[in-house]
């Protein structure tokens, strides 16, 4: 899925497995020479959407998108870092952590009901608020297609503080 730039972006996705996030991100340029960012599962989800023609510029709309050359690398583990990029990366992460406690924080979990929610907010049949859930590709797709702005995070997967208790994190 394209992440489109929105200016005002009040809903969020949250991956309810809570297994480990492994998300790849690209430089997207289409053919009129817009530059934008794409988040995907792997590189095959990616050449699979770029075949189905589901990739679109946010700016101007075309299909024709193609991967950019990117200067940004992230690595997954700092060893073997100079001392300068493992700094940058422990920064990084706690950017990340207070991303994910401000979402946690000032979001409504609506769990699975967030497309639902989320078009109630877009339609003005509830009272506009943040939210954060889960949503299948398909609901996503809708949303999209309805014109409802959400976002969806790669957050960081929190450690269960009772590893023996069957209660999950939000």
């Amino acid at each position: 899925m394209v992440l489109k730039p929105k200016r005002h972006c009040t809903t969020a996705s949250w991956d309810s497995t809570k297994k480990a996030l492994s998300m790849i991100v690209f430089d997207l340029r289409c053919n009129n020479g817009h530059t934008f960012e794409g988040w995907f599962e792997d590189s095959a989800a990616f050449d699979s959407q770029q075949a189905g023609g589901l990739l679109a510029c946010p700016v101007c709309g075309s299909t024709a998108v193609a991967k950019a050359l990117s200067a940004v690398a992230i690595r997954t583990s700092s060893r073997n870092l100079p001392a300068s990029q493992g700094e940058d990366h422990g920064k990084m992460i706690q950017l990340l952590n207070k991303i994910a406690d401000y979402v946690e924080t000032h979001f409504d979990n609506v769990g699975s009901d967030f497309a639902k929610e989320a078009l109630k907010i877009h339609y003005g049949v509830a009272q506009p608020r943040s939210i954060r859930g889960v949503s299948s590709t398909a609901e996503e797709k809708m949303l999209t297609d309805e014109g409802v702005p959400f976002l969806k995070l790669p957050l960081p997967v929190r450690p269960d503080p009772d590893p023996g208790s069957s209660q999950t994190n939000d």
